[in-house]
C-alpha cells in the first residue's frame, strides 16, 4: 500500500515513488536479504506493509502525521495491512535530533490510548547504538536510507516470538552477520543510490 501521507501533485508522487523505491529496495537487500528481522519477509511478500511518505517538514506536522498513521492502522484489517512505514524525508534528518523525537512519538502512542496495541521502532540513516562510536558496524542493523517510523502491532511481535526461544539470539547473530559483512560489504550491498551508511 503505497499512499502518501497528503495529498500530492504529480511531482510529489513522483518523488514519493522513488523514496519508497530505495526503502523497497533497503528492505529486500538488508532486513531481509541479511535476515536481520525474520518476521519481515511474510508481511512484504503478502503486501500487508503500507510505505507512507511524510511531506512534513518539522516535528508538529510529523507528529501529525504519526498520529493518523497510528489510528489508521488501529483502525486496518491486519490481513490487509500488518504495519507501516512512516518514511520522512525532509525533517529529523539529523540522528540526535530524531531520537530525542522518539519519546514524543512514545507519548504520541499513549495519549491515543494506544499502548500494549502499537509501537513504534526507529530507523535513520545516522543511527547509533548507545555506547558505540559513529562509524561501528552494528549501527547499520538500524540503518535506513531514511528516516522512518515503523508502526508495529503488539499482538504480531508476540506472536513472532512465540517461535523464537531466546529473541535477544537474533540481535547478537545480526551483529556477528554485520561483522563479517564489514563496512566495504556492507556499502556495496546497498548500492550508490540508497542514503544507508
Amino acid at each position: 500500500m503505497n499512499t502518501p501521507a497528503s495529498q500530492t501533485n504529480s511531482t510529489d508522487a513522483n518523488a514519493d515513488a522513488d523514496v519508497i523505491r530505495v526503502t523497497e529496495q533497503w528492505i529486500a537487500r538488508a532486513v531481509i536479504g541479511l535476515n536481520l528481522c525474520p518476521f519481515a519477509r511474510a508481511p512484504l511478500a503478502q503486501q500487508r506493509v503500507r510505505f507512507c511518505v511524510s511531506h512534513a517538514d518539522n516535528e508538529d506536522a510529523l507528529l501529525d502525521d504519526l498520529c493518523e498513521e497510528l489510528v489508521a492502522l488501529q483502525n486496518a484489517d491486519p490481513q490487509i495491512c500488518e504495519t507501516t512505514l512512516l518514511i520522512h524525508p525532509h525533517v529529523l534528518t539529523e540522528f540526535l535530533d530524531y531520537n530525542d523525537f522518539l519519546g514524543a512519538a512514545e507519548t504520541a502512542v499513549q495519549v491515543l490510548g494506544l499502548e500494549g496495541e502499537l509501537q513504534v521502532a526507529s530507523f535513520h540513516p545516522g543511527y547509533q547504538f548507545a555506547d558505540t562510536d559513529a562509524d561501528t558496524i552494528e549501527n547499520c542493523t538500524n540503518r535506513s536510507p531514511y528516516p522512518i517510523l515503523h508502526l508495529l502491532r503488539e499482538s504480531s511481535i508476540e506472536r513472532a516470538l512465540e517461535s523464537i526461544f531466546d529473541p535477544d539470539e537474533i540481535h547478537r547473530r545480526n551483529i556477528a552477520t554485520l561483522r563479517k559483512l564489514g563496512r566495504a560489504g556492507w556499502q556495496a550491498l546497498m548500492g550508490n543510490d540508497s542514503g544507508a551508511k
